[in-house]
């Protein structure tokens, strides 16, 4: 049977190792301001803002394309109401052209009635 380590002493003695290594590796970090760190942290200022230029650009084409919409709307709504001014239009000249030949038709008859009249009474 294995030897298991579970005495206090021994799980005490790791806790510290592991602790030790934690402090080990915060002070081997560089200083805030050597050239690495304020390298990096130039490089996360690029980073930053060339992420915010993309993300403003993304804005400025999505209010350009809201507009490019708004604007083929709006002329197609102009073009309805246009197409149907046009339609009433029209019909008016329809129905005025339609009274005008059926004036003309009652006028020629009433002609037709006067001539048969003026010649039966000749």
């Amino acid at each position: 049977m294995p030897n298991f380590r579970n005495s206090v002493t021994d799980r005490l003695q790791d806790q510290n190792a592991a602790r030790q290594a934690l402090l080990d590796k915060f002070r081997a970090r560089p200083a805030a301001d050597s050239p690495e760190a304020l390298a990096k942290k130039a490089e996360r200022v690029a980073i930053l803002k060339a992420r915010e230029e993309r993300q403003a650009e993304r804005e400025r084409a999505r209010k350009a394309e809201e507009a490019r919409l708004k604007a083929e709307a709006e002329l197609r709504r102009q073009r309805e109401i246009e197409a149907a001014a046009l339609a009433e239009q029209e019909r008016l000249e329809r129905v005025a052209a339609e009274a005008a030949a059926r004036k003309a038709e009652r006028d020629a008859r009433y002609a037709a009635r006067k001539t048969k009249a003026a010649q039966r009474g000749r």
